[in-house]
């Protein structure tokens, strides 16, 4: 069964993805922050990352950053609902620092699940 690591500040948010997921028999783990998400990445075996850009303590970006040293073939989707900028340059910088995927909140969970599906097919 896959992992996959959601990392969100909000819980709402982490608690509706982690639904759609166990629902479609994947292993969910959850983070909300960039600094406890890449101590859980350490010290576990994660197939897959879903981030989320605007958040505290380590925003997003700097954390794709951080996994791509640590692991250069991760599979990233990044998610992002704006902040001082549009969502569209937020996610239009996740793109260029490795995240493999990219949507706009709010979030189309048909289209996430289908995007996750075929980054773990691409092994």
């Amino acid at each position: 069964m896959a992992r996959i690591l959601v990392v969100d500040d909000e819980a709402p948010i982490r608690g509706l993805l982690r639904q759609a997921f166990e629902t479609n028999h994947y292993d969910v783990v959850e983070a909300s922050n960039g600094s406890e998400a890449v101590r859980i990445f350490r010290e576990d075996e994660i197939d897959l990352v879903i981030t989320d850009i605007i958040m505290p303590d380590k925003e997003g970006l700097e954390f794709i950053m951080d996994l791509k040293e640590i692991d250069q073939d991760v599979k990233i989707i990044a998610m992002s609902g704006g902040g001082r900028l549009e969502p569209h340059s937020y996610l239009q910088m996740a793109s260029k620092f490795g995240a493999k995927k990219v949507f706009q909140k709010p979030l189309s969970i048909t289209l996430l699940l289908a995007a996750v599906k075929e980054l773990l097919e691409t092994d």
